[in-house]
């Protein structure tokens, strides 16, 4: 008795071992997007911006809005200041399935999808209103569904704003001012040769790289939105800003669409609510942030100079030649539903 006795311990202590052994393994494996324990999935959410830009806080209210309507079965980890790489690296992460969420403006997405540089045509939206009339219409939505080839899911549109030009120089106020200035651009065309066109000597750069350019010289100056001019402390290496307003910049809240194929249906509508809804609270902070840091940068000693309605259309015949040179590149059918959903806008 004794003798059967340890034989079936014996093989009680091996089942044991086997079962955990197996529990080990599933653990292990439990890879992609699922924690160990299988009780979540996880997005990481990506963007080149600081954590003090309206941004970030948007990609937050993502954060939670997606945790508290999943109950915790999605998880959102944020990244922000570059830390998993610049906006194009980061978009063919999302291609790959490495990297779940990105942000990147619509410019950089032009080399995806060349339909997206109609967004990059200088002085194409007269104001923010008239933009997100546009954006949120079903041209706008029909743009991003058009991602989805790339292995990408555009959920929404956010607001980087209009853009802005500084430099160490001197006050740009007329075409001639631009005469010569090395200006940093995104990697688009489109805006290399609008920036030629208006004379400057453009350079286009990753935005991770551009503090350092303009503080060693290599650029003389660069164009973003007010809140990135301030927040970025570009004021440190620059000395004048013009509210040129040349081109309003789209973001695009972009998911890989390998992890939004493998969400449940109410989790694929939570995580595009979610985008839309953070989006457009984004939005209301961007407009606030770049009327703040307007004046921000003037008490930083920056000298602002403001463009006069008779040297912004002298730009914009500038330029004119460069927009019916990309028409055809962008997309005709596509440039003329943007202009008349723009003039529909303003009726």
């Amino acid at each position: 008795m004794k003798k059967l006795a340890m034989v079936l311990s014996t093989i009680l202590l091996i089942a044991m071992l086997a079962a955990c052994g197996n529990s080990n393994e599933k653990a292990s494996s439990n890879g992609g997007n699922e924690s160990a324990s299988g009780d979540a999935k996880v997005i990481k959410a990506g963007i080149g911006l600081n954590e003090d830009h309206p941004q970030y806080k948007g990609l937050l209210k993502f954060k939670e809005i997606v945790e508290e309507k999943t109950d915790g079965a999605i998880k959102v980890e944020t990244y922000h200041s570059g830390q998993l790489g610049d906006d194009r690296s980061m978009t063919e992460a999302l291609q790959l399935g490495t990297q779940e969420v990105t942000i990147p403006s619509t410019a950089p997405l032009a080399n995806f999808v060349p339909d997206f540089s109609v967004y990059d045509i200088p002085f194409l939206f007269p104001n923010e209103e008239v933009a997100d009339t546009v954006l949120d219409s079903d041209v706008g939505q029909d743009l991003l569904k058009k991602l989805e080839s790339q292995n990408l899911v555009g959920l929404s549109y956010w607001e980087n704003g209009f853009r802005d030009l500084t430099n160490s120089e001197h006050p740009v106020a007329t075409m001639d001012d631009f005469d010569g200035l090395k200006i940093r651009t995104m990697e688009n065309d489109l805006h290399l040769d609008a920036f030629s066109a208006l004379g400057a000597n453009p350079t286009p750069m990753a935005f991770t790289e551009l503090f350092t350019a303009l503080q060693q010289g290599t650029v003389d100056g660069q164009e973003n939105p007010y809140a990135t001019i301030y927040l970025q402390k570009f004021y440190e290496v620059q000395d004048y800003v013009s509210n040129t307003h040349h081109i309003y910049s789209p973001f695009v809240f972009l998911m890989s669409k390998s992890f939004y194929d493998g969400l449940s249906e109410d989790q694929q509508k939570i995580v595009k609510d979610a985008a839309v809804e953070a989006g457009k609270y984004e939005r209301k902070l961007n407009r606030e942030a770049n009327e703040k840091y307007l004046q921000s940068l003037q008490d930083e000693g920056m000298e602002y100079t403001e463009i006069t309605p008779e040297a912004r259309e002298e730009m914009v015949k500038a330029v004119a030649p460069v927009i019916d040179e990309y028409k055809s590149q962008i997309g005709e059918e596509t440039v003329d539903k943007v202009y008349k959903a723009i003039e529909d806008a303003q009726k």
